[in-house]
């Protein structure tokens, strides 16, 4: 069987709170989350900042990442009602550096460098330090949550920076049309913790001020958030056999890589265009042409913002400056490898509820930024397709058309 990919369910964790109703509250209303973290000692760093959940010992074990993986990945199981036994791909986006390696070796030895006693408790058992050690084994967090959920399909873990949830949902989307599997969860997650914070201070790419203001031209920066979510993807005739309710459609995915610069995007925006360009070809619509949205990557950073602008333009030179384009990042904060399927999920809401989620704290345009970016308040608007993009160190871009039933 072949062709069209629905989704069918979905769960999703950010610092506003646990599913769709916290995303209307936060992200929908356009109230930035972030505050300062203490959840590691900031003052070595420009800003305390983040897009963090509450912080303390209970916050620590209820959000880390196997545990909301596992929450999320549940709630989208069983919205979708597929079965324990079901033969489903378990296909995950989450970090995957060196220093994950080296963190299993140490916490299976039973040591915690680093760790702080109020935050992060120590393991009790060995199964304990076992079962906080697949946090940082990206295949044997694929595994232990394929077993959680009881589905029997393949599992695959991808680690590629911030589109590794959106190539999971891509490489499930290629499966399910080529008829090789029938279902798939979907599932990614970053939580702010110290070392990637380190890593994005030292590149002095987090914001001075402690806010978000993509497309701006006073934007100074990113901050980091929380962010956890799971999506079910299945072939339209399985829903249908099922009886499954689709929530909207997969239309469309393009993947492309620049290779312009290790962290910097490629200043007209190819990548992206490319990726854009191929998903809307798949869609049928290649000029863009019923296209009423964009959730875009919005970083806030003096290089993404501009880049990604004149790659929009490239993308739909007919079209770009007459299509709501909006950052939701200017209220999640970057959620990193999680960005993908989160804003996956935003753009979907967006489709269902007919709201535009709006670029917060907006305050005038730059000159290279010169589109209609949902300035500041949530915008009603009938749309049947839109578009999400994201893009990743190394120039990789990825994006996804979304459809109304």
């Amino acid at each position: 069987m072949s062709g069209e990919v629905t989704v069918t369910g979905f769960g999703v964790r950010t610092a506003f709170g646990t599913g769709p109703e916290a995303l209307r509250r936060g992200v929908f209303a356009g109230v930035p989350s972030f505050r300062a973290t203490t959840r590691f000692d900031t003052g070595p760093y420009r800003t305390a900042m983040a897009g963090v959940a509450p912080d303390g010992p209970d916050a620590a074990w209820d959000w880390a990442l196997r545990h909301a993986l596992a929450q999320c990945s549940t709630e989208a199981v069983d919205m979708a009602g597929l079965r324990p036994g079901t033969k489903a791909a378990v296909l995950l986006g989450v970090a995957g550096d060196c220093t994950s390696i080296t963190r299993y070796w140490r916490t299976a030895a039973g040591a915690t460098p680093g760790r702080r006693q109020d935050v992060e408790p120590a393991p009790r058992t060995a199964a304990g330090a076992a079962e906080r050690a697949a946090d940082a084994v990206p295949a044997h967090l694929a595994e232990l949550l394929a077993g959680r959920l009881a589905l029997t399909g393949p599992r695959l873990t991808f680690t590629n920076a911030c589109v590794a949830s959106a190539a999971a949902i891509i490489h499930a989307c290629r499966l399910i049309s080529s008829g090789r599997i029938d279902a798939a969860v979907c599932a990614g997650g970053y939580l702010v913790e110290e070392e990637t914070f380190a890593k994005f201070d030292s590149g002095r790419a987090l914001s001075r001020d402690g806010a978000v203001r993509p497309f701006s031209a006073d934007r100074s920066g990113l901050l980091l958030g929380d962010g956890v979510a799971a999506v079910v993807l299945e072939s339209a005739e399985h829903a249908r056999r099922r009886g499954a309710r689709p929530l909207a459609t997969v239309v469309g995915w393009g993947a492309a890589t620049d290779t312009h610069h290790i962290a910097q995007p490629h200043p007209e925006g190819v990548g992206l265009a490319r990726a854009a360009r191929q998903a809307m070809r798949r869609a049928g619509d290649p000029d863009g042409a019923g296209l009423g949205y964009v959730n875009a990557h919005g970083t806030g950073t003096k290089y993404n913002d501009g880049a990604e602008t004149r790659g929009l333009r490239a993308a739909f030179p007919e079209r770009a400056e007459t299509i709501p384009i909006s950052s939701t990042k200017s209220t999640t904060g970057h959620l990193l490898e999680a960005a993908g399927v989160v804003e996956f999920v935003i753009t979907m809401l967006a489709l269902l509820d007919g709201v535009l989620p709006p670029t917060a704290g907006f305050t005038r345009s730059a000159p290279e930024c010169d589109l209609d970016y949902v300035p500041n308040q949530p915008r009603t608007a009938d749309l049947r397709r839109a578009l999400t993009v994201n893009a990743a160190f190394g120039g990789a871009n990825t994006a996804l058309v979304l459809e109304r039933p």
